[in-house]
């Protein structure tokens, strides 16, 4: 026994002073065999419910928890003239308002015992009601879920404390010039016609009743227009039977979600300056933008990754960051929009002094990619920044079915089934000509519209160092515009 042992020993030894002296005496010498990973077919967890639902559905026995979100087509877009804010506060309020069995706080109480989150709201596009618990509450759990999707009370006296409270965050809507920014970012690039452009204002809060919120569910909350991506520690038959009686019997039948609005109309470009007493001004360039099935969308991200989405690799923030020390952070967004082309945005904030110089900088970055090749090792770059994180969207089983809901909600999973298997792929084959091709064609220096937020006399001043005016970056000259009653959105002057 004990010579069989010390044998065993040897021979372990051995194999392991061979293995060292094969271990390279320089890290880059080391040799790794490429990483293979195979991205997640959607259609094997996708499943269609009787009720209509879509549901994209992973077990995983390795935790004992549960988790489950649906989403729900539809948004503010469907909000009714004169009762903008309708859908925020009913998506708010289906999770907070009660149920018929239980009171808001007492149903808090329970899921607080449980230890379990319930959350529900509702953007621009679509809502989503999301519960997270122990498998071993599923049963409880799953009761309180159809109360909340199919009857919840939205109680006056909660409805009232939210309109309360959204009330307060209206009247701050000049407080902080990021909020200022954004909303006048937005009317400047799609119109004033644009769904998005339509504001809560103080008197649409007033007017919305209970009866409001109550018709409003009814025609949206439906099975018909859930998507639900659920993952964790269940069996996927008894599961899909348990979704089935979920949403079986619906008390309404509410109405198919129609699709988004495209009545949107880009502005007119030039330079637009909001005066706001803050240290630093915040800057805004806009461009025409693309949607997310654009044929050149992933040529588009690798050039956009170059000038400024690629963070420290990027040259928006090496040149005005790195290089100037005019900003903390500056970078550039092309993304694909899901139901409208969303514009090209590059984006920093600098002191009021340089503003315009560093303004200057980034349109000559965009004009530079435009007129030269990017370099090899640039486009190396940014194809990596993709293709190596690509696994980290699905590092998850909670991740994979939400990835493959979101699809389902833009209709992705339809038109374009193999994204996600053919995404690599198609990152790899941009090359140096192709980006500088989508430069050229989409970045449109002539439709530029540059949006300023901070202190007008010091931003117009510009810096002594510097020749660079703002004024100098505007053919039609630099157009004011007014702030807005934060209540009203209407102009101030």
């Amino acid at each position: 026994m004990k010579q069989n042992l010390v044998a065993g020993l040897v021979a372990v030894l051995g194999v392991a002073l061979g293995q060292a002296e094969k271990i390279p005496d320089r890290p880059e010498k080391l040799d790794f065999p490429p990483l293979v990973y195979e991205a997640p077919n959607p259609a094997d967890y996708r499943v269609e419910l009787k009720s209509g639902a879509v549901v994209y559905i992973y077990p995983d026995r390795e935790r004992p928890l549960i988790d489950l979100s649906v989403t729900v087509r539809g948004g503010s877009y469907l909000d009714p003239e004169g009762r903008e804010g309708l859908a925020g506060l009913t998506g708010y309020l289906m999770a907070r308002g009660g149920i018929p069995s239980k009171p808001a706080d007492e149903l808090d109480e329970e899921l607080e015992f449980l230890a379990a989150r319930l959350s529900s709201s509702f953007g621009g596009l679509n809502g989503s009601v999301s519960l997270n618990l122990l498998s071993k509450d599923a049963d409880r759990g799953f009761e309180i879920l159809r109360a909340v999707l199919a009857a919840p009370n939205f109680q006056q006296d909660k409805l009232a404390l939210r309109k309360t409270q959204l009330l307060q965050g209206l009247k701050q809507r000049n407080d902080d010039s990021r909020n200022i920014e954004s909303r006048e970012r937005k009317l400047l690039a799609y119109g004033d016609g644009f769904w998005g452009n339509r504001h809560t204002t103080a008197a649409s809060l007033e007017g919305i009743r209970r009866e409001d919120l109550l018709a409003f569910h009814h025609d949206w909350v439906h099975p018909r227009n859930f998507i639900v991506s659920i993952s964790g520690d269940f069996d996927r038959a008894a599961m899909l039977e348990r979704l089935d009686g979920l949403f079986a019997a619906w008390p309404h039948p509410g109405k198919k979600a129609p699709p988004v609005p495209q009545d949107r109309e880009y502005g007119r470009p030039g330079v637009y300056l909001v005066d706001k007493d803050v240290n630093q001004g915040r800057v805004s360039i806009m461009m025409p933008g693309i949607r997310w099935d654009d044929p050149d969308y992933y040529a588009i991200q690798v050039m956009n990754d170059v000038l400024g989405g690629g963070g420290f690799t990027s040259r928006i923030t090496n040149r005005v960051r790195s290089d100037e020390g005019l900003a903390y952070s500056a970078g550039s967004s092309f993304p694909g929009g899901s139901h409208y082309p969303v514009v090209f945005r590059a984006g920093f904030q600098s002191k009021s002094r340089t503003v315009a110089y560093a303004t200057s900088i980034v349109l000559e970055e965009i004009e530079r990619i435009m007129r030269e090749p990017v370099s090899a090792e640039e486009l190396l770059t940014a194809k990596r920044s993709f293709i190596d994180t690509f696994p980290n969207n699905f590092a998850s089983p909670s991740q994979v079915v939400s990835a493959f809901a979101g699809d389902e909600l833009i209709g992705r999973y339809t038109s374009q089934p193999n994204y996600w298997a053919d995404y690599r792929d198609k990152i790899g084959a941009v090359d140096i000509a192709t980006v500088q091709r989508v430069a050229k064609r989409r970045l449109k220096l002539d439709q530029v519209i540059i949006l300023v937020v901070g202190q007008k006399e010091e931003i117009l001043k510009g810096h002594p160092d510097h020749s660079v005016k703002l004024g100098d970056l505007a053919k039609r000259g630099v157009t004011e515009l007014p702030m807005r009653d934060p209540l009203t959105m209407k102009p101030l002057k």
